[in-house]
C-alpha cells in the first residue's frame, strides 16, 4: 500500500479542520485547554478496535505508546495556544513548518530513520516551501506564540517517531489503541486542577449548543485525518507524512482568504505563490519517488546474464588476449556476449580492413551457447570512449563520417549471415559527452542506423546512453532495442580529486522510473530495454591495474559486487550485460578467483536469448 495519497487526503482532512478549529476558538467557545481535553477524551472511542486484537504487546511498546500519545496531545495543547493567540495563517504554518525537521531529526537517532536521497530532495522542498508560506506573511509573529510553536513542534516530532518505533513492534491496529489510550490517560489529569476542571465542564454548560454540535462534527472529521496519518506513519517515515502537511497549508491559505478574511496581496501574496511553486514542485517529486517505489519487479523472472569482453582493454592489462576470451567462454559459459569491433583496429590504413581478430572472437563464440551484442561505430566500449584510425582524425567531420560508414558496411557485410549475432550496437552513448571524441555531423546516428538497416534488415539495433545522465529517449527512438549503463561507484574526474570515488545516491527504483518516463515519451510500451553495461570492476583515480589490491577491494569488494547483482535485479531489466571481463581474468592470474566464482555462480542462473 502507498503512503503518499494517504497522506495528502489525511492533510486535505485536517487542513479543513484545522481551519474550522480557528473558527470556533474565534468565538471563543473553548479555551485551548477544554479543547485538547474534549480531543483526548474523543480517543477513548478506540475501545471498539478490542475485538481486533490489542493485547499482547510487550509492556515496553505500550508504555512507549502511551507516552506517544500523551505527547501528541501535548503538542496539540502548545498549538491551541498559540492558535488562540494569532491568525491560523501564521501558527499553523510555523508549527507545520517545524514538525517535519524536528520529527526527521529526532528519528535520527533511531535505526531506520534516515531518509533516502529521493526523498530528501522532496522533503526539502515541501519544507522549504512551508517556511516560504510562513515568511511571505508581513505580520510579525510574537515571542509567546514562537515559544508555543517550538514546543508543539518538539512534541510532535517525539510523537511521530514514537508512534513510528511502536507501529514497528506491533500491528497498525494495536498500535494505534495504545497510542490513543496514551492521550486519554494524559487529558485526564487535567482534572486533578480544579481550576482546569472547572473551565472544562464550564463549558459544556453553556447555552452554544450549535456549537457544540458543530465542534463534536469536526473532531470527527479530525479524527478521520489523524486514522489516515497514521497510516501513514505507519508505512513510510513519520517526517516525509509530516512534510506533507504543505497540502494543509493550501487549504489553510485559501479557507483562511475566503472564510477568515485574512487578506493577502501585494508582496505576500507573490510570496505565498512562490511557496506553492516550491511545494507543488515536492509534491511532484515525492509522488514520483513513490510510484518508482511501488513499480512491481517480478522476483523470480528470468534473467540473461552476459558481459562485454574488449580485447583492445585486455591487451592494456598485459593479458593474451586470446587466453583470456577462451578461460571467458569456456569456464565461465556466459549466455549473452558484447564484443567490439574497433574501427582503429579494423582500419589501421584507409580502405585496408584486418578482421583477424574479430573474426577469431566470433568463432571462438561459434562453438559456445552464447549469443553476441557486436558494437561498431566510432565510440565504441572501453577508453578513450573513440576509437578513431589516426588517418580519420585528420579529416573534416564531414569526410569522417562518410569514411566511418564505409567501415560500417564493411563490418556489416562480412558479418551478417553469422549464427552467433543477435544484434549490432550501432555507436556506444552517442549521445553523453564522455571520452576523447571529436564533433560528429548532423544527424550521424540516424544515418548510420538507416545504413546498417539497409545492409541487414534481419537482426535488431540496439542504441545506447548513460543510465544516470543519459536522458534516453533520442537514442531509443533510434533502435530496436535500448540500452543503459549502470554503475554505482565512480570517479569523476571534475570534482574527483577533492571528493575521490562517489558513489551515486540512486536506489533501483531511478532506473525503474525513468524506464516508465521514458516509453511514455515514446509511447511503446514493447521495445526491449536491457542493462547493456554494469559496472563490476572498479573505477579509481589509476588505471585499474595501478590501483593495489586494497584499494580495489576498498572501492568493489567481492561483497559489494554481490551487492551490485542485488541492486541490478531491483531495477527490474531482463538482461544485464557486466562491465569487467578481463580483470576478474587478471584478478584470476593474481590468485584472486573471488570475482570469478562469483560470475561463474551468476552466469549459471541466466536464461538462454530467445
Amino acid at each position: 500500500m502507498s503512503w503518499f495519497p494517504i497522506a495528502i487526503i489525511a492533510q486535505i482532512i485536517l487542513g479543513a479542520s484545522a481551519v474550522f478549529d480557528k473558527m470556533l476558538l474565534k468565538r471563543s467557545i473553548f479555551n485551548p485547554a477544554a479543547y485538547t481535553f474534549w480531543l483526548g477524551v474523543l480517543g477513548a472511542f478506540a475501545v471498539v478496535l478490542i475485538p481486533f486484537g490489542v493485547f499482547g504487546l510487550p509492556a515496553m511498546t505500550i508504555g512507549v505508546a502511551l507516552i506517544a500519545g500523551a505527547l501528541f496531545l501535548l503538542a496539540m495543547l502548545f498549538l491551541f495556544l498559540s492558535l488562540h493567540k494569532t491568525e491560523a495563517s501564521k501558527s499553523l504554518l510555523l508549527i507545520g513548518g517545524i514538525t517535519p525537521v524536528t520529527t526527521l531529526l529526532i528519528g535520527s537517532f533511531f535505526p531506520d530513520g534516515s531518509l533516502t536521497p529521493a526523498d530528501v530532495i522532496g522533503f526539502v522542498f515541501l519544507v522549504l516551501g512551508g517556511f516560504a508560506l510562513f515568511l511571505s506573511d508581513k505580520k510579525e509573529i510574537r515571542g509567546s506564540v514562537a515559544l508555543l510553536a517550538c514546543a508543539s513542534a518538539l512534541c510532535f516530532g517525539l510523537s511521530n517517531t514514537l508512534t513510528k518505533q511502536v507501529f514497528l513492534e506491533s500491528s497498525f491496529v494495536a498500535g494505534f489503541f495504545w497510542v490513543k489510550i496514551g492521550g486519554v490517560l494524559f487529558v485526564l489529569l487535567f482534572l486533578l486542577l480544579p481550576t482546569l476542571r472547572r473551565t472544562i465542564f464550564s463549558a459544556i454548560h453553556r447555552d452554544n449548543t450549535q456549537h457544540h454540535t458543530l465542534y463534536v462534527i469536526n473532531r470527527g472529521v479530525a479524527a478521520a485525518g489523524s486514522v489516515l496519518v497514521n497510516i501513514a506513519i505507519f508505512l513510510a517515515h513519520p517526517a516525509l507524512v509530516e512534510a506533507t502537511q504543505s497540502i494543509k497549508y493550501a487549504v489553510i491559505f485559501i479557507a483562511s482568504w475566503f472564510l477568515l478574511n485574512e487578506h493577502f496581496k501585494g508582496r505576500v501574496l507573490a510570496g505565498k505563490f512562490i511557496a506553492i511553486t516550491l511545494i507543488g514542485f515536492g509534491f511532484v517529486w515525492l509522488a514520483g519517488a513513490d510510484f518508482a517505489r511501488n513499480i512491481p519487479v517480478p522476483s523470480d523472472r528470468p534473467i540473461v546474464w552476459g558481459a562485454t569482453f574488449s580485447q583492445k582493454f585486455s591487451r592494456e592489462l598485459g593479458l593474451d588476449w586470446k587466453e583470456n576470451f577462451t578461460a571467458f567462454i569456456d569456464e565461465l559459459r556466459p549466455r549473452a556476449v558484447r564484443l567490439v569491433a574497433y574501427w582503429d583496429d579494423i582500419e589501421k590504413e584507409r580502405g585496408s580492413f584486418d578482421f583477424s581478430e574479430t573474426d577469431w572472437l566470433l568463432e571462438k563464440v561459434s562453438g559456445s551457447e552464447a549469443r553476441v551484442v557486436f558494437a561498431l561505430g566510432m565510440k565504441a566500449p572501453r577508453w578513450p570512449e573513440c576509437h578513431i584510425p589516426q588517418w580519420a582524425k585528420e579529416l573534416d567531420t564531414e569526410k569522417r563520417e562518410e569514411a566511418l560508414r564505409t567501415y560500417l558496411s564493411a563490418v556489416i557485410e562480412r558479418y551478417r549471415g553469422n549464427p552467433a549475432i543477435k544484434m549490432w550496437q550501432v555507436e556506444n552513448e552517442p549521445y553523453l559527452a564522455f571520452g576523447d571524441c571529436p564533433e560528429r555531423g548532423p544527424q550521424f546516428l540516424e544515418q548510420e542506423v538507416a545504413l546498417v538497416k539497409s545492409l541487414d534488415p534481419a537482426h535488431s539495433i540496439l542504441t545506447t546512453d548513460g543510465g544516470e545522465f543519459g536522458l534516453w529517449y533520442k537514442a531509443a527512438r533510434n533502435g530496436d532495442v535500448f540500452g543503459t549503463t549502470m554503475y554505482r561507484k565512480v570517479y569523476p574526474k571534475v570534482i574527483g580529486p577533492k571528493f575521490g570515488v562517489v558513489e551515486y545516491p540512486l536506489a533501483p527504483s531511478f532506473f525503474r522510473f525513468k524506464e516508465k518516463v521514458v516509453r511514455r515519451i515514446l509511447g511503446d510500451w514493447e521495445k526491449p530495454f536491457i542493462v547493456i553495461e554494469l559496472q563490476a570492476e572498479p573505477w579509481g583515480p589509476k588505471h585499474i591495474s595501478a590501483l593495489t589490491n586494497d584499494e580495489q577491494d576498498e572501492i568493489f569488494s567481492p561483497t559489494y559486487f554481490k551487492e551490485t547483482i542485488e541492486y541490478a535485479k531491483e531495477t527490474g531489466f531482463d538482461a544485464y550485460y557486466l562491465w569487467g571481463s578481463e580483470w576478474w581474468y587478471w584478478k584470476k592470474l593474481q590468485g584472486d578467483e573471488r570475482y570469478w566464482n562469483i560470475t561463474k555462480e551468476l552466469f549459471e542462473t541466466s536464461r538462454y536469448y530467445q
